[in-house]
């Protein structure tokens, strides 16, 4: 029996809630015109209502009809001069169904100066005037009305547009009442999070059942019917409402604080989202709303220094600008930044087809405004270049076209050899012979005390321009930038652990020790940028890369952030060492790095090989390489670059020099 009549109950709450769901979706299809009028006949029925009650109220001894007639004629006024004020203070301007807390303050003003202007004109016009108890009155009751029905008509014109527009025949009531939807948990209670909840209360699938922060002044305390608790609870939370997500709205935070906060979400068995961070939203790239995965920069928890806009244009504003492998991680990513820059004329060297049409592709679409030329060619072709240089009158290079990755390139090294040095060599003598005016080579950690061909070659590239530069004839400003890793590179690591995860695969890693310096594409080509256009030719700039990372610890916390467990859900495969792969890297080949301008940039000393002498040995190199003899090509390696040791691969480096980058 009592089942049937919960049944029967939830049938005729259904029953009202579809009858007035259906008339608010009529009251939203109407006409916008006809939707404003139909607001200010209400607000009319508002005013005179509450005039007859703050009459009645006062003068509750007599009849309202007497008063009524007394006072007919300030009454008479009440609807136009109340109308009037509400008008021009701007009581109409706002959408209904976006209706906030500003409507407040509004209505206050229009309420206190519509009574003071209905008094104003009565004894204008010589009539009798409501006495002020009913003004006061009558002023917080049009106010209470006028803001209650604002708010009322809100939330019922946000619920008809939520309802679904065919509800399924065979879908039972209680279903109805309680549907499906993935219950997720705000960690963090301010602005952010309480936009980032009244978006999401817009949405059918998404129900937020608590707020988190670690602010104790508001835990406990409620924000729209949801309540703030402590992290601590967070454990507590997910258990009892089966939570699946936890999404971070703390855009102001410092990536340390952001560590830090992961740190207390690893082993949940939920997903971590988060929202855009400041400087994205104040930059316009993305909404306040918009959702994405935690992303491995905010597990690194350092902090970018925000570039120097002068710094950035030095080189690129107003002036023709070339980039060589413009399609690969860090050449697209410099084009990018250049474009913002307003350059005369952008011009993308580019040896892979896909590559060049998909950046000039995303140019043409996100800066069509700028100048730009793809240009197909390679860097080992002296004719290509020196027709791009000239006929585009080039002013600054950046030469990024490289092969980069250990295990390729250590097993073609002669490729290798061809591409890092004999193509830059080709370039920068091509960019002095057309009188570029500045020459900046992205090089790579790896180039210190390398222990695979990769490195050997970004090294010798190195030593190729340090020597170009210090020849009286060279004009070029030569100019050399080493960094570490950059972040979602293509065919790096966190990419691939990306990859894995999402295919269920176990994680391969070479080696449980193993530490890396992380830094996005986008702050290291603004980096390559500034360091560029600092000091004289010759010079090796370092960028500080923060701190190491453990690739192991990265690994686990990548899969702990995706909602799963290490060892059950997802493994870790210890693969072992690759060819010429080190545990760990360094930055800085002498004993101390140089302070410039920018905290983020140092200079180093670097030794260095005169044209003279390493002319003859380039040329036994170049001979080697095109006739494939590898070994010979790597004793002629180890010849210009001593420090190169193929046999320490995997070795940890006895001197370990990077925190000198960072004083």
């Amino acid at each position: 029996m009592r089942d049937r009549l919960s049944v029967s109950s939830a049938l005729s709450y259904l029953s009202r809630t579809d009858l007035s769901i259906r008339f608010f979706k009529v009251l939203v299809r109407l006409p916008q015109r006809l939707r404003r009028y139909i607001l200010f006949a209400i607000d009319g029925i508002i005013f005179l209502v509450a005039t007859f009650i703050a009459l009645s109220l006062r003068f509750d001894e007599s009849s309202l009809i007497d008063q009524i007639v007394h006072y007919r004629e300030i009454i008479i006024l009440v609807i136009p001069i109340k109308f009037c004020i509400f008008y021009f203070l701007g009581m109409y301007r706002p959408l209904l169904r976006y209706t906030g807390a500003g409507i407040l303050w509004i209505a206050l003003r229009s309420v206190i100066l519509s009574e003071a202007a209905l008094s104003a004109a009565g004894s204008l016009l010589g009539i009798a005037l409501l006495p002020r108890s009913v003004q006061i009155i009558s002023a917080l009751v049009t106010w209470i009305a006028v803001v209650g029905f604002r708010f009322s008509m809100r939330q019922a014109l946000t619920l008809a547009e939520l309802a679904p527009r065919s509800r399924p025949k065979a879908q039972s009531p209680i279903a109805a009442i309680a549907p499906k939807m993935e219950r997720i948990v705000i960690y963090g209670a301010g602005s952010a999070g309480v936009q980032l909840a009244q978006a999401l209360d817009r949405e059918l699938t998404y129900n937020v059942i608590a707020f988190v922060d670690d602010n104790p002044d508001i835990q406990g305390r409620w924000i729209e019917k949801i309540r703030i608790y402590a992290p601590s609870s967070l454990r507590t939370l997910i258990g009892q409402y089966q939570a699946s997500m936890v999404l971070l709205a703390i855009p102001s935070a410092s990536p340390q604080q952001k560590r830090r906060v992961l740190q207390t979400l690893k082993g949940l068995p939920v997903q971590v989202k988060t929202v855009p961070t400041i400087s994205e939203i104040l930059s316009g790239k993305v909404p306040i709303g918009h959702i994405r995965n935690v992303d491995i920069s905010d597990l690194l928890g350092r902090e970018e220094v925000l570039p120097d806009p002068s710094m950035l244009r030095v080189n690129i504003t107003d002036k023709s600008v070339l980039v060589t492998g413009a399609g690969g991680s860090i050449g697209s990513e410099l084009c990018r930044q250049i474009a913002q820059q307003e350059p005369r004329l952008l011009v993308l060297f580019e040896l892979n087809e896909f590559a060049l049409y998909s950046i000039d592709a995303e140019l043409a679409e996100t800066y069509p405004h700028i100048p730009r030329v793809a240009y197909l060619g390679s860097v080992t072709d002296a004719k290509q270049l020196e027709e791009a240089f000239s006929r585009y009158q080039v002013q600054t290079v950046y030469h990024a076209a490289a092969y980069k990755h250990v295990p390729l390139v250590e097993a073609n090294p002669a490729q290798g050899i061809l591409n890092n040095v004999h193509g830059t060599l080709v370039t920068a003598r091509t960019a002095d012979k057309c009188r570029v005016e500045t020459f900046v080579l992205i090089s790579t950690d790896k180039a210190v005390r390398p222990t695979n061909v990769m490195g050997a070659t970004k090294r010798t590239a190195e030593l190729v321009l340090q020597a170009l530069a210090a020849e009286s004839s060279t004009r070029t400003r030569f100019v050399m930038v080493r960094f570490g890793n950059v972040l979602n590179s293509n065919g790096s690591v966190v990419p691939r652990f990306r990859q894995q995860i999402a295919q269920g695969k176990p994680i391969t890693l070479t080696h449980p020790a193993m530490t890396r310096y992380f830094m996005s594409i986008p702050e290291a080509s603004r980096l390559v940028i500034q360091a560029g256009a600092m000091g004289e030719s010759g010079e090796v700039f370092l960028l500080d890369m923060g701190e190491p990372v453990k690739i192991y610890d990265l690994a686990i916390q990548m899969i702990e952030l995706s909602g799963l467990v290490p060892g059950e859900d997802i493994d870790v495969e210890i693969t072992g060492l690759r060819p010429g792969e080190k545990l760990y890297e360094e930055l800085l080949i002498g004993a101390d790095a140089m302070t410039t301008s920018h905290p983020k940039i140092y200079g180093a000393r670097e030794a260095m090989i005169p044209w003279r002498t390493l002319e003859p040995m380039l040329d036994q190199l170049f001979i080697a390489a095109y006739q494939n003899n590898q070994n010979k090509l790597r004793s002629l390696l180890q010849l210009v670059v001593p420090e190169y040791s193929p046999q320490r691969a995997g070795i940890v480096s006895s001197s370990r020099t990077e925190g000198t980058t960072r004083n």
